[in-house]
């Protein structure tokens, strides 16, 4: 359907088509020479238009048939005005209608083509510029890869920042202490000093090898006594039988002193706590020489400690040199008799002998502290005696106790008794003539009253005393 607008424009279907080219020339006849032009058949189907080649301009293909239509007639009018007369010119006309109608056609085939997007063609590249390219994108993909790399790095150590600021700000956990097996076992064993215990006996075993040590007369060694031989000794009196002390204080720190004690226990552990208590107790850390049965110098290996102990036989002589050289000196005057009592008899003081330890203290003048010890009765309680054996042995007894043969070496374990020792007011005999050491009756008298300080002072303690083991 063709519509004509005011401006002179021809709208063929919906076409934008000139004026010119919308008018339609008159069908002229062929010539007789001229060629005819088949008819289409009835069956024969409309050309599909091509599409654009890409790059040409888009326009309705009716103008481009209509101008290939007017451009043929041109040339061919051209032709038979110049040369052929008729023949030309009915050419001319059979050719100008032609391409009339054939515009016509094309215009009126269909709606208006729809535009087309242009594929696009793939170049060919050299292999050169291939291989360049492919560099360039393996150097590009090596950069960019590096870059995230290095932004990940800077990620990683911007969130350690971050970490370690938040573990700074908040409050530090304890520091687990870390263990040492050897300070575990030096406080086992020597307590919370035991660092300056332990350079203590290097320097001890330094002199020893050294030989820069002293040693006395009676062959007393003070410094392997008090590093040594009480200290295999003072677990017992601080752990194990928890040993308390009253009146210490009236042992003189100068001087001589001789110390009576009541005697007991199977075993003379009283005499050696009595020493440590002076010698770790007492303001002056007096040493305390006791005065033996010769029996204990006769046995093997203890004869010889006795000595380095500072310990001597009990007779006079010794006892007198003694005091005189301002010592401290124990005796116990039971004897055998005391320690081996039977545990029927516990606490009762036996005969103290003919009073010898009184008649060395008149020639010398020095005090006598009567001393009494509750709890050694109960540490090896003895129920018996192998007397047989004790004298194959060449011992005073070998004694039978609850735990003694029966269980072994197991019942040379004492029991872990509760222990006391009273130091009583000590008896001036300053006041009396050293040859009123001769006089038995004030030798006696003087005995009997040592005596009954320490029973009574025994009496006194046990009632005191709550319990065997407490």
């Amino acid at each position: 359907m063709t519509e004509k607008s005011d401006v002179g424009v021809v709208r063929l279907n919906g076409v934008r088509l000139d004026e010119s080219h919308a008018q339609e020339q008159p069908q002229s006849q062929p010539g007789p020479g001229a060629p005819r032009r088949p008819r289409a058949s009835a069956g024969a189907k409309r050309p599909i238009p091509s599409r654009p080649e890409p790059g040409s301009a888009l326009r309705p293909e009716s103008a481009s048939a209509g101008e290939n239509g007017s451009t043929n007639g041109a040339a061919t009018n051209g032709t038979g005005t110049n040369g052929t007369g008729t023949n030309g010119a009915a050419n001319a006309r059979a050719s100008q209608p032609s391409s009339s109608s054939s515009g016509k056609a094309s215009a009126g085939s269909g709606a208006r083509p729809r535009k087309a997007l242009p594929k696009p063609e793939k170049i060919q590249k050299p292999d050169s510029v291939a291989d360049g390219d492919d560099l360039a994108a393996n150097s590009a993909q090596a950069t960019e890869s590096e870059a995230s790399s290095a932004s990940e790095a800077e990620a990683e150590a911007d969130a350690e920042a971050e970490t370690e600021a938040d573990d700074a700000s908040a409050p530090s956990a304890p520091a687990r202490p870390r263990f040492d097996m050897i300070d575990t076992v030096g406080r086992l064993i020597g307590g919370g000093d035991w660092e300056r215990r332990a350079s203590r006996g290097l320097a001890f075993l330094r002199r020893r090898v050294t030989g820069d040590y002293e040693i006395d007369e009676f062959g007393f060694d003070r410094e392997l006594t008090e590093n040594v031989l009480l200290s295999l000794f003072r677990p017992l009196y601080e752990r194990y039988f928890r040993v308390e002390t009253r009146g210490l204080e009236r042992v003189p720190d100068k001087g001589g002193v001789l110390i009576v004690a009541n005697h007991s226990g199977t075993l003379p552990l009283d005499a050696i706590m009595t020493q440590i208590a002076l010698a770790d107790h007492h303001p002056a850390h007096r040493n305390l020489r006791m005065l033996a049965a010769d029996v204990v110098f006769t046995m093997p290996f203890v004869g010889e400690l006795a000595r380095k102990a500072g310990h001597t036989l009990a007779c006079n002589p010794d006892a007198e040199r003694l005091l005189t050289a301002g010592e401290v000196v124990g005796v116990w005057p039971e004897g055998f008799k005391g320690i081996g009592k039977p545990f029927a008899d516990r606490y009762r003081l036996q005969r103290f002998g003919r009073g010898g330890f009184v008649s060395a203290a008149l020639r010398t003048g020095t005090p006598i502290v009567p001393t009494a010890i509750v709890g050694a009765e109960e540490i090896y309680p003895k129920i018996g005696d192998i007397k047989p054996l004790a004298r194959l042995l060449g011992v005073p007894y070998v004694p039978v106790t609850p735990t003694f043969p029966w269980l072994g070496p197991l019942g040379l374990i004492p029991l872990p008794s509760k222990w006391y020792i009273a130091f009583g007011e000590p008896i001036d005999t300053s006041a009396y003539d050293p040859g009123s050491a001769d006089d038995p009756m004030l030798v006696f008298n003087l005995t009997d009253q040592v005596r009954e300080t320490i029973q009574d002072t025994l009496y006194r303690l046990l009632l005191q005393r709550r319990s065997v083991f407490f």
